[in-house]
Order: C-alpha cells, then sequence, then structure tokens
C-alpha cells in the first residue's frame, strides 16, 4: 500500500439560492436537463432553454463554478473549468407565502405562492484530478532539482572563493 500513488481528491464546490420565487414543480423541469452534464454544455442549454426558471438555475451553475476556482486555488492547485461537471442538482421545496385575494360580497380566498430552493454541485472529473495531481508532482519534481542544482553552485562558488583567498596570503 506504501507505493500506491494516492488518488487526488477531485475538487467539489456547492451553490446554493433559497427562496427562489418559483414553483419547485417548473424548476425541476429545467435542472432535469442539466443533471449529469459538463458544466459548459449545461450554460449552454440554460442559455437557449424558453423557461424562467433558466435564469436563477443558472445564477446558481454560475456561482458554483466560482467556488470551485476559488477552492482550487485557496488548495494552490491549478483547476481546468472545462473538466468540471454537474454531479448533482436538485430543488427543494421552500416557504409558502400565503396570500389573500378579494372575493365577492366581502369575502377573501386564501392562496400560496411557492418558493423552492436550489442546489447545485459541481465536480471535477477524476481523470482530471488524477492529470492534475501529476503535474503538480512534476512541478514540486523539477523545483527540487533546480534548488539542489542552485545551492550546489553557491557552494561551488563559495568554496572557490575561500581557496582563492588563501592563495593570496
Amino acid at each position: 500500500m506504501a507505493n500506491e500513488p494516492m488518488q487526488a481528491p477531485a475538487i467539489e464546490a456547492i451553490a446554493m439560492a433559497r427562496h427562489v420565487r418559483s414553483s419547485p414543480q417548473k424548476v425541476r423541469l429545467v435542472v432535469d436537463m442539466i443533471r449529469g452534464q459538463r458544466a459548459e454544455d449545461a450554460l449552454q442549454i440554460l442559455r437557449f432553454a424558453k423557461k424562467r426558471a433558466t435564469r436563477d438555475i443558472e445564477k446558481v451553475l454560475r456561482s458554483a463554478i466560482a467556488n470551485a476556482e476559488r477552492k482550487a486555488e485557496d488548495a494552490g492547485a491549478s483547476l481546468d473549468v472545462d473538466h468540471l461537471f454537474v454531479s448533482r442538482c436538485f430543488v427543494n421545496e421552500g416557504s409558502r407565502w400565503k396570500r389573500l385575494r378579494p372575493a365577492p360580497m366581502g369575502r377573501a380566498f386564501r392562496y400560496q405562492r411557492r418558493t423552492c430552493h436550489i442546489v447545485v454541485a459541481v465536480l471535477e472529473h477524476h481523470q482530471a484530478a488524477q492529470h492534475r495531481q501529476a503535474a503538480a508532482a512534476a512541478e514540486a519534481e523539477s523545483h527540487k532539482g533546480v534548488k539542489g542544482a542552485v545551492k550546489k553552485a553557491r557552494q561551488a562558488l563559495v568554496g572557490k572563493k575561500k581557496q582563492a583567498g588563501k592563495t593570496r596570503k
């Protein structure tokens, strides 16, 4: 087990919009279209779908992508946005707003304005995560060699200066 290379953790980011003023049933129709798609393809689907809910979902998806970029930046890793895909997306029912509508003869009818919570998670493809880890390891190895070479060159120069200083006396 010690010789096995460690699996690079794939970067996952989540974004959520709460109390969106749209029915969960209507939003689920759009969310079902982008589930499992690449992030870029999902944005294209949302751009050309003729549903009002696409604006809110696109905003949440863009936020999830930005969260993934920020997470990678904080971890010191390089993230290629082209390798992100929509891993999870779902819509839950939010709170209902109770409202009254005037009715004949001084009465009132109650109705409800539905809201929903939209959750979108993007995940880096596992092959891209392995490639990113390999690139980071190669970069670290190349820097290690450079640091060692510079150190050896400095020691050689210092050694020559000391030897040159001793011969002058």
